[in-house]
């Protein structure tokens, strides 16, 4: 499968990257700084600008079959690169006629009742930014789409197991995260579906496998 990875170059992106390509996957890097991506047989770095029209963004799409937003600006862009930018890819995609779309967004950011939490306080504006990121990609689209929520990140080791749903906002290691996304590409149940996540007990592709 021909798989479009918007921002590549960042944390969750590389390993992502690694995954897609270690599964057989052909992987089209889209990042800004395409120097920094190792291309191979099955990786081709393309350079993407989230800031460029969406007919530009089509056009970096090429021939994937697949496209996941993993980009983001750490806060530093949010309403143009986690907001807009996202809605322009989204809007590319459809252009292009690639149906299956997978975005990477971020816990609670379709629950505004959640956002007053002591503990949501340093992530609101990112948070609102995915969730108008994520509302437009749910309401606005025919998209076969995924979005993923996980909560923290962490640079610790992967464990290969998850929980889905539990309510609560877990710690994420980043390499659960990108394997988790790496197997929602060839997981049906997860399509139309909202799955919020962090690190448990259950190994990825069985917790995928029985989402309702």
């Amino acid at each position: 499968m021909k798989i479009f990875v918007a921002g590549a170059t960042g944390r969750v992106g590389q390993k992502l990257v690694a995954v897609l390509q270690e599964q057989g996957h052909f992987v089209y890097a889209g990042a800004r700084k395409v120097d920094q991506i190792d291309e191979s047989e099955n990786v081709k770095a393309v350079f993407t600008d989230l800031h460029a029209s969406v007919e530009t963004l089509a056009e970096s799409l090429a021939d994937a079959d697949v496209v996941i937003f993993v980009a983001g600006s750490r806060g530093k862009d949010l309403l143009q690169t986690d907001l807009n930018g996202a809605v322009k890819l989204i809007q590319a995609a459809e252009q292009k006629g690639i149906k299956r779309y997978i975005q990477l967004s971020s816990v609670f950011s379709l629950e505004p009742e959640r956002w007053q939490d002591r503990s949501m306080a340093s992530l609101l504006d990112y948070t609102i930014a995915k969730h108008y990121a994520d509302s437009w990609l749910i309401n606005n689209t025919k998209l076969d789409y995924t979005i993923l929520q996980p909560g923290t990140l962490k640079e610790s080791e992967g464990t290969g197991k998850i929980t889905i749903g539990s309510g609560e906002a877990g710690g994420n290691s980043i390499a659960n995260v990108a394997e988790t996304l790496a197997q929602i590409v060839t997981a049906p149940k997860t399509i139309k579906k909202v799955i919020p996540m962090h690190d448990g007990e259950t190994p990825i592709k069985k917790a995928l496998n029985i989402i309702d």
